[in-house]
């Protein structure tokens, strides 16, 4: 599943990409102004920004240019009824991936945010915390360098985390990555996260994942190490 968000005004447009988003499996999150764009953007661990350049409160590029500066470096597609090359130089300027002329077609779209999302996938082989980490082609977990025994389950929802960290990433976030559309046991979530803490908690007391009520979790380093 790949996992997505829509900034985009236009209601109407807005519904028509999130009902073929659906067909083609991709889990897709709607805002429609800047503000709130960036709000869930912070909070959440998507692949891909699909932007309208016009946008209230706060437009693309200024959300662009905004992330890029936070240091958030998630692929950006950038959504505009401007077809002039300056618009387009201005939007790549900001750190935009690339640029979608309105109107469009709906299957363009969906190759090009699959595209930018196995990409993005594929730049990143391990991910780190302090003295955490997991190897991604290997599926391995270890903490300086011993063994972290995980459960497959215990493995996505910690490499879920690691990719948003610092930031919380919210339940249906982590149920989507662990079940896709079936739904667990009401305790399934629980249960693993238990475990995840556990584990966690044993290799050093200074990383904990912490829940943030009626939100999500977060991992969280009391004393990150360079």
């Amino acid at each position: 599943m790949i996992n997505v968000i829509l900034v985009e005004d236009d209601l109407a447009l807005a519904g028509n990409i999130i009902d073929y988003f659906e067909l083609e499996n991709i889990i897709c999150d709607h805002a429609a102004n800047g503000i709130a764009a960036l709000n869930l953007i912070r909070d959440n661990p998507y692949q891909v920004i699909i932007l309208d350049l016009n946008l209230p409160r706060m437009d693309g590029l200024q959300i662009c240019q905004t992330l890029r500066d936070e240091g958030n470096d998630t692929s950006v597609i950038m959504l505009t009824a401007r077809d002039q090359l300056e618009d387009k130089l201005a939007g790549f300027a900001t750190g935009c991936d690339d640029y979608l002329v309105k109107p469009f077609a709906m299957a363009e779209l969906v190759v090009r945010v699959r595209t930018l999302a196995k990409r993005k996938s594929g730049e990143v082989k391990r991910l780190e915390l302090a003295e955490l980490h997991l190897d991604l082609d290997n599926r391995e977990a270890t903490y300086q360098g011993a063994p972290l025994k995980l459960s497959p389950t215990g493995m996505i929802i910690l490499e879920t985390l690691l990719r948003a960290y610092p930031n919380m990433v919210t339940r249906q976030v982590l149920l989507q990555a662990v079940w896709g559309d079936e739904q667990p046991d009401s305790n399934a979530l629980k249960v693993h996260i238990h475990h995840l803490r556990k584990a966690l908690s044993v290799c050093d007391p200074m990383l904990t994942l912490n829940a943030i009520p009626r939100q999500g979790f977060k991992l969280h380093c009391h004393k990150e190490r360079v």
